[in-house]
């Protein structure tokens, strides 16, 4: 499966922004996904996790109760609902699809990244 992520883009710290992963080739069926992030200078660290068909889901501890992964098996997206955005949240974003859960780093799948960045 290839992956296509959007969504990226400026925001001011506080407010939100919705990210959508999509298959580009393939389909998302069955695959656990997963969204990570990668901020300059810093290790590639996990977001947000779903299963297949989405009854399960798991999130780093700096985005609990402010980020939210859901799953549209008919469209075949995974979208990440970013909320009470901080400085700290800026990064390139990445999709990942995985056989299992976690979703873990070293998922076989992978999108090229958007950038988010939040400002002050």
């Amino acid at each position: 499966v290839q992956l296509q992520a959007s969504g990226g883009g400026l925001v001011q710290a506080g407010g939100s922004l919705r990210l959508s992963c999509a298959a580009s080739e393939g389909t998302l069926s069955y695959y656990y996904m997963g969204w990570f992030r990668q901020a300059p200078g810093k290790e590639r660290e996990f977001v947000a996790g779903i299963s297949w068909p989405g009854r399960n889901k798991n999130y780093g501890d700096s985005v609990k109760g402010r980020f939210t992964i859901s799953r549209d098996n008919v469209r075949h997206t995974v979208d990440l609902q970013m909320n009470s955005l901080k400085l700290e949240d800026t990064a390139i974003y990445y999709c990942a699809a995985d056989r299992a859960m976690p979703v873990s780093r070293s998922a076989p799948f992978w999108g090229p990244g958007t950038l988010v960045t939040v400002s002050s």
